[in-house]
């Protein structure tokens, strides 16, 4: 069964309020009341609204200037205008302003009726179409309100329209592809294709092939001729992620076809002209790259003609609490979890102490085995203790081991000590459960225990 819609009347007249929660409750649609336009503004960044009728005239902000804010945080959210006082002026002022449409008080119950069912509708459009050409093109939206994220989309709405090359650089997981996606889908080429090509996936004497395609015959198992991805991209947006790890010959032959705007197949003549705009990404520092004979300079500075640097997660914590609801939501609407589940601020603080080292896409796999395991429909901070911080952990002290350590076998005797440790954290102290669970004799564990000095 579909959710009922939940309509937020904002007015500080009560008898209005009341007037219309009859009316709207009567029609089977769940209502809540503001009485001010702050107070309406707490209710649509805390909860889930489907549609606002918000009076002009309030105490405190107005009208106009609550619907301006909900209009920033909320665009797609409909808003219906009310007002006792209501002139053409008004009606044109809110229209700009984003209001779906413009009622005098009292509102007439037919057209009031009809004005929130198509309020509804055209609102659920938007949405399936958004999440239409989300799922066609693979975007997803950039989610953070921190300084670094919001010049980050600020730069993508300034280039998107234009042809140049974007370098973008980040560590493992903090989204480069999805950067790279959302430029193109705000392009003139959104209707045309995206190609990604993972540079480090591909073996280096496979990627020449890939890039620009071959003739039949070209080599040993080139039973048919191939389009590259070159090609395939021609009039859209090629991505070419881990650029940092392309072979040098690899390298001069991209580095002509951005010069010269055509490709050859291999076991072919034939020069193909491409149009193509080029994103690419890498973890790596191509300056230091440079420097060690590794990267091409000349092929760096055609890339990067627009960097972009995105931090990782670390370096912009604020943005964790956003992003942490915004995947348990996904989650809750892809019916994987019950989509009322939610995370305590104790836990939220204890997300935010996290180093991530994997940034999104660890904070993303987080969450799902949050949202799994943790038995309550509220996520709590000793849930992400048991399930997320002794995994953290396990993982850094492991990292350190590996770091600090030069002989295998110093470092295998090290983590079979913490393996043990942790095992018998996990179980109490329980030897007999411990061994149980990890399929060893008892006497094997405390032969261990007196070998490594371990006691609880």
């Amino acid at each position: 069964m579909s959710k009922k819609p939940r309509i937020l009347i904002t007015d500080d007249e009560k008898s209005i309020r009341n007037i219309l929660r009859d009316i709207l409750e009567y029609e089977s649609y769940d209502v809540e009341e503001a009485e001010s336009g702050d107070e309406a503004l707490k209710k649509v960044s805390g909860g889930r609204i489907d549609l606002v009728i918000l009076d002009i005239k309030m105490k405190g902000i107005d009208g106009l200037e609550t619907l301006e804010k909900i209009k920033d945080t909320e665009p797609e959210l409909p808003v219906i205008m009310i007002s006792g006082h209501g002139t053409i002026k008004i009606a044109v002022d809110a229209t700009k302003k984003g209001a779906y449409d413009f009622l005098e008080k009292p509102p007439d119950l037919n057209r009031l009726l009809v004005t929130v069912r198509n309020a509804l509708k055209s609102s659920e459009l938007i949405r399936e179409n958004k999440q239409i050409k989300s799922e066609l093109l693979g975007v997803s939206e950039i989610i953070g309100e921190s300084a670094p994220i919001k010049k980050i989309k600020d730069t993508i709405s300034k280039i998107a329209a234009t042809s140049s090359r974007v370098l973008i650089t980040g560590e493992n997981g903090t989204g480069k592809e999805l950067v790279a996606r959302s430029i193109h889908s705000q392009s003139r080429r959104a209707s045309k294709p995206f190609v990604d090509v993972n540079c480090a996936a591909i073996p280096s004497e496979l990627l020449e092939s890939e890039l620009f395609g071959h003739e039949k015959g070209a080599f040993t198992g080139a039973i048919k001729q191939r389009i590259g991805k070159f090609e395939q991209a021609n009039g859209g947006t090629l991505f070419l992620d881990e650029i940092g790890d392309m072979s040098p010959d690899a390298q001069a032959k991209v580095l002509r076809a951005l010069q010269e705007n055509r490709v050859t197949r291999v076991g072919g003549s034939e020069s193909i002209e491409v149009d193509v705009r080029v994103i690419s990404a890498t973890n790596k520092d191509l300056r230091s790259e440079i420097e060690q004979g590794g990267f091409r300079e000349d092929l760096y500075h055609r890339l990067s003609v627009i960097p972009i640097h995105i931090p990782p997660l670390r370096e912009r914590r604020e943005d964790i609490p956003l992003l942490a609801k915004t995947f348990l939501a996904r989650l809750g609407e892809e019916e994987i979890v019950f989509s009322g589940k939610s995370f305590t601020d104790d836990a939220i603080e204890v997300l935010k102490e996290q180093t991530w080292s994997g940034n999104i896409r660890e904070l993303q796999n987080v969450i799902e085995r949050l949202a799994i395991l943790s038995p309550e429909d509220e996520i709590t901070g000793d849930d992400v203790r048991r399930l997320v911080v002794g995994n953290q952990s396990s993982k850094k002290a492991v990292s350190e081991l590996i770091n600090d350590l030069e002989k295998f076998q110093d470092f295998k005797e090290e983590a079979e000590k913490l393996f043990l440790v942790k095992k018998l954290e996990k179980y109490g102290w329980n030897v007999s459960a411990t061994a149980e669970a990890i399929d060893i004799r008892r006497s094997h564990i405390y032969n261990k225990m007196k070998k490594y000095d371990i006691e609880r």
